[in-house]
């Protein structure tokens, strides 16, 4: 028995949910018997690194392991009190103690989620957390939660997306190396112009080219020289990484954040301001900072194009943000009918120092663009001149999976 207590411990993350509740069934049917095979069942059941929660019918905790009260932040009472508490109320996780007090309150008795939660060190850790049903003799007798750390997994998945993103600088590289060559050949050959004419100036008794022979060479070295930095200064902005620390975070609270400070604004510009958002209860994996950098941007470049078309007070003027999801991806809609943009200006949108504006840096919809694929997600942007502009921002939904079952 002492060899499959080891070599279960030792495979514990590759044991699927039925495995683990098979063994979770055996302890329970054995937990009232005093015997060297309930002592072995008990020890697999504190040595998984998966968390384990068995509860009963009315979702009191009847056995936890150490795995799940660490990564639930579990607080189990000494007294017997403890096991007529509900389980969502001895978790600290306040966004996964509402997923399981949704499961109970809507008799879901298989689903699963991902939760990102900050440790005590600051860093981020993300979990799986799943509920099943526990069945004795063939009667549903209680539920079991699993926790699983998928912050491995997680990890995996950002390195290998940057990684792709890495791969794409070669071409990137190579139209650099293509855009340099022009101002280099033309600083190469207006120095060697300006060499022969002193070579020349030398063998005619020191006597110098005309002043703005020399000038006119110099203004072209210098512009050359400008362009390259500019080049260089684009280049450098394209490939510094965004510094983002990913979770999986709630968008429409952080829309309706957001909002709350641009309405006013549009009001006072007798602009239209409507909001419309859908699945209130997703989550999905962004930097909540960066993500409202995002929504603050594009709401500003649509104040300016109904601005530009309306006037200071246009009351014709609409704004509007809506979210969704579609074919398993989480939408977030940006839409305006100012005053739109041309093939040319939607051409180079993306790009580093492009701006249509007087003041404008020319960052803004770059730095959008780099975010969201930051986020591995996509932004596409149609747009007429005189009818508006709409931004369509998908971004990748976490794995989860929820049945329901009467």
């Amino acid at each position: 028995m002492r060899r499959f207590v080891d070599k279960v411990t030792e495979k514990t993350d590759k044991l699927s949910n039925e495995q683990l509740s098979r063994i979770v069934r055996n302890l329970s049917l054995e937990v009232e018997t005093i015997s060297e095979e309930n002592d072995e069942y008990r020890s697999i059941f504190e040595s998984l690194s998966t968390g384990l929660v068995v509860v009963d019918e009315n979702w009191n905790v009847l056995h936890s392991n150490n795995a799940a009260e660490r990564l639930l932040n579990f607080s189990v009472f000494e007294d017997s009190s403890s096991s007529l508490i509900p389980v969502w109320e001895l978790s600290g996780e306040e966004e996964i103690s509402g997923f399981i007090k949704k499961c109970a309150q809507k008799n879901i008795t298989n689903a699963q989620e991902e939760f990102s939660v900050e440790t005590d060190g600051g860093s981020i850790r993300f979990l799986s957390v799943s509920v099943g049903p526990l069945f004795q003799e063939n009667k549903l007798t209680g539920k079991i939660i699993f926790v699983k750390d998928i912050t491995g997994q997680k990890n995996q998945d950002v390195l290998l997306h940057r990684m792709e993103n890495l791969a794409s600088l070669t071409n990137l590289a190579a139209g650099m190396a293509h855009e340099i060559k022009n101002p280099l050949g033309a600083i190469s050959i207006h120095i060697q112009l300006v060499q022969r004419a002193l070579e020349k100036a030398r063998q005619n008794a020191d006597t110098l080219p005309a002043r703005k022979f020399i000038e006119d060479h110099i203004d072209v070295v210098n512009e050359e020289i400008e362009h390259l930095n500019s080049l260089v200064m684009d280049f450098l902005f394209a490939v510094r990484p965004v510094n983002a620390k990913l979770e999986l975070k709630n968008p429409v609270a952080v829309i309706n954040t957001v909002s709350d400070f641009l309405k006013p604004e549009f009001n006072r510009n007798g602009i239209n301001f409507e909001i419309d958002l859908r699945e209130k209860d997703a989550r999905i994996m962004i930097d909540e900072k960066l993500f409202r950098e995002v929504i603050v941007n594009m709401a500003q470049n649509a104040l300016a194009a109904l601005k530009e078309k309306y006037g200071e007070k246009g009351s014709e003027g609409h704004f509007r943000l809506a979210t969704g999801i579609k074919d398993g991806k989480y939408i977030v809609c940006v839409t305006d009918n100012g005053s739109g943009m041309n093939e040319e200006t939607l051409s180079k949108l993306f790009e580093p120092y492009y701006t249509t504006k007087a003041n404008g840096t020319g960052l803004g919809m770059t730095m959008c663009y780099k975010i969201i694929k930051e986020f591995s997600g996509e932004i596409h942007v149609d747009s007429v001149v005189g009818e508006g502009t709409q931004f369509i921002i998908t971004l990748p939904l976490p794995q989860s999976e929820t049945k329901l079952l009467g």
